[in-house]
């Protein structure tokens, strides 16, 4: 995995931490939400096989130690630091709760605890495979939430900020409830069903739409979706029927979609084509696709591509990576940042979550209820297999359907508890009273 696929200050500091005599020094690190973004009453956790299969392959190229070695603010580094790099693996440990957990402000999503300049390096990789992938996959969990049954399709990469965002964005929407998604390379990759037939090119290119859809129902069959809104709707809706079965459905890319989809029913219904499903793509969020449901709309399925694929209502996710505790010789030094807005509090953490609220609770200590950090990696290795896929969108729809329905609206309900342990709160109290003058 490439080394240099973080921030310049994380290598400076590296150096640094080698010239102090650090790099036996064992820090622990946790990745946290600090606040939810607007209109989000939770953050759906995903992300985590890439954080895994990156601190698992992390390593340094001949070439990119070149690189490092040519940069001026390497000048001074001692030239052991650069054979450090080339032997540089990570042999620490790795604590995150699963795939499909859904976790609220102040909480960990991970705890990373390892030679200082192995748990220093992650950072910024860390912060943008999970906080990218819960994004969406929490943008998604809403889209299926407002759906109520229906199917929603990620029809996202088009629109995502680079294609390989839209291959993680599709893995993600699949978290979050999807059916399927658009992208090939993410069911390629990852297993998810992939969905899609034909757009208005495929129509346009041939000189009637009955030439068109007659030639796409021959080579897809039962898969078929005959676009039907390349020239006007329920025209192309007849014109669909007309075929008649096998069909999937039709799809309708714009217009009002409330009043083309009762009338579109209408017709496949009249052409005994009852099974034929009706999907709905363009400019969908979750807002919408509430709007249509509560209306009526006999839309079978929702494909959601911008406001998915980026999250854009909330496309950043205000989560850190902070230093908690340090072990130097066997002694353990607590550590925390105590800006204004921008607090962290000491120690290693748990988190454990009870029928109605959450304890952040010390690392070591009992708690009632589930225990969400759990270990993946140890001393480097791998604890046991990741949940697949499948797993975690099933424990993501377990878990969401316990939230109360105020947690699972659109907008902002009444937050979760979410308390700090005895413990944890005079490990808080002692630590400032040290730091602070």
């Amino acid at each position: 995995m490439n080394g240099l696929l973080t921030d310049l200050y994380e290598l400076t500091m590296a150096a640094g931490y080698f010239a102090a005599g650090k790099t036996e020094e064992k820090a622990t690190f946790e990745f946290t939400l600090r606040r939810l973004p607007p209109h989000r009453n939770f953050i759906l956790a995903a992300g985590l096989p890439q954080v895994v299969d990156y601190l698992l392959n992390l390593s340094f190229t001949a070439d990119e130690i070149a690189y490092l070695r040519r940069l001026p603010q390497f000048s001074l580094a001692p030239d052991a630091f650069f054979d450090y790099l080339a032997r540089f693996r990570f042999t620490g440990d790795l604590f995150a709760a699963p795939e499909g957990t859904p976790l609220f402000a102040g909480e960990p999503f991970l705890t990373i605890r390892a030679p200082i300049i192995e748990a220093q390096i992650p950072e910024t990789y860390v912060l943008a495979a999970v906080g990218f992938q819960s994004m969406i996959a929490t943008k998604a969990a809403r889209a299926v939430e407002a759906a109520a049954g229906r199917d929603v399709v990620e029809f996202g990469t088009r629109r995502a900020h680079t294609p390989e965002a839209g291959v993680l964005g599709g893995r993600a929407a699949y978290i979050g409830g999807c059916a399927g998604t658009s992208n090939t390379l993410t069911g390629y990759r990852f297993g998810v069903p992939v969905m899609g037939t034909a757009g208005h090119s495929w129509v346009m290119s041939f000189c009637s739409e009955k030439k068109a859809f007659r030639q796409l129902q021959r080579v897809l069959g039962e898969s078929a979706v005959q676009l039907i809104d390349t020239y006007e709707p329920l025209e192309g809706a007849r014109v669909a029927a007309q075929g008649g079965a096998p069909l999937a459905g039709v799809r309708l890319d714009s217009g009002d979609f409330l009043t083309l989809s009762r009338q579109v029913r209408q017709i496949l219904d009249e052409a005994g084509l009852p099974e034929a499903r009706i999907m709905a793509t363009g400019d969908l969020d979750e807002y919408r696709i509430r709007e249509l449901v509560n209306a009526g709309a006999p839309i079978d399925m929702f494909g959601v591509g911008t406001s998915l694929a980026t999250s854009a209502d909330a496309p950043s996710l205000s989560a850190v990576y902070k230093l908690v505790e340090m072990e130097i010789s066997g002694i353990h030094r607590f550590t925390a940042k105590y800006s204004q807005d921008k607090p962290s509090y000491p120690g290693a953490k748990q988190v454990f979550r009870a029928a109605t609220r959450d304890v952040i609770a010390r690392s070591g200590e009992c708690g009632n209820g589930e225990a969400l950090l759990r270990p993946v990696i140890l001393g480097g290795q791998l604890v046991e297999p990741l949940p697949t896929l499948s797993q975690a969108r099933q424990r993501a729809s377990e878990c969401l359907a316990k939230l109360p329905p105020a947690l699972r609206q659109l907008e902002a309900g009444e937050p979760w508890p979410v308390i700090f342990s005895r413990e944890l709160r005079d490990l808080i109290d002692r630590t400032r009273h040290n730091l602070l003058p």
